[in-house]
């Protein structure tokens, strides 16, 4: 009896681990094609995308399109601006955000929960309500169309989210720590940058991983408060239609769209380790 019981626990062990991998892989699927068919299409001739039988892996491979976009388009000089706003917007963002998240954690006050409400409310302004007040007053402090302007809006739009995240995930940390550490010498800027600051290293991580996809998809920001400063998020709906003017440049956009996917890709798999950290720490009780 008892061996039946056993093979029957194996039977249903194997079949349940093959049907976990049989899942993982139709959801790998799902998410990876879409990916690589963006990539396959950006290397792929014009006169060949719409070909049948569809070729998954193209007969003449080319990088004419990302040639075009840097010749034609300005490529290099959106990556720049993209860049420059994007890294600007993620260090004093993070910075101001660990502050503001820690301050919320610790202080508790009718005041400090009031501003902390106040901050959690923006999130539920829909950006078209504030733009046109919003375009007007960029203009009459003379930062429309300027790089401090985009960052500050950059900023502003993270700023809820992130303080947010962080102000539980520092809500988390005991007081007692930072109690031994003041017994021992320690004063508020140590106890914060050696004892509070690495515990929120999971966190951090995991919030600028969000904001960094968050700033490189924000088109509505970059294309009504900027006219010359152009990033790659609004770039990708200016393309030229080359010969027809009636067709859409299917490469270009292909090439443009793996451009954009591509830093987030290598972002993920540089701070995969961190990200995964602040997930699981994030979903356990202290």
């Amino acid at each position: 009896m008892k061996t039946d019981m056993d093979r029957k626990y194996r039977i249903y062990k194997c079949i349940a681990g093959v049907g976990k991998w049989v899942l993982f892989a139709l959801v790998s699927f799902v998410i990876l094609f879409p990916v690589y068919w963006i990539f396959i299409s950006s290397i792929t001739a014009p006169g060949e995308l719409f070909k049948t039988p569809i070729d998954y892996l193209p007969d003449h491979p080319t990088l004419d399109s990302y040639q075009f976009l840097i010749e034609n388009v300005g490529l290099l000089s959106k990556i720049g601006n993209t860049v420059i706003i994007i890294g600007i917007t993620l260090v004093v963002g993070t910075i101001i955000c660990v502050m503001g998240a820690y301050a919320f954690a610790r202080f508790h006050s009718k005041w400090v929960n009031l501003a902390f409400g106040f901050i959690i409310a923006t999130m539920l302004i829909p950006e078209v309500v504030t733009a046109r007040p919003l375009y007007e007053f960029m203009q009459k402090v003379k930062l429309f169309d300027t790089y401090p302007g985009l960052i500050i809006l950059y900023i502003s739009s993270i700023i809820p989210f992130t303080v947010l995240i962080l102000k539980n995930f520092a809500g988390e940390i005991p007081v007692s720590l930072e109690e031994a550490a003041a017994i021992d010498g320690a004063n508020f800027v140590q106890r914060l940058f050696l004892i509070v600051l690495p515990l929120m290293k999971p966190a951090i991580a995991t919030v600028c991983i969000i904001n960094f996809i968050t700033c490189l998809n924000n088109f509505f920001t970059p294309l009504y408060y900027s006219n010359g400063i152009q990033v790659l998020s609004v770039a990708i709906v200016q393309l030229p239609l080359r010969d027809n003017m009636y067709g859409v440049p299917w490469d270009l956009v292909s090439a443009m769209g793996w451009i954009i996917l591509l830093p987030i890709i290598i972002f993920v798999a540089v701070f995969e380790k961190q990200i995964m950290d602040g997930i699981m720490a994030g979903g356990v009780k202290a």
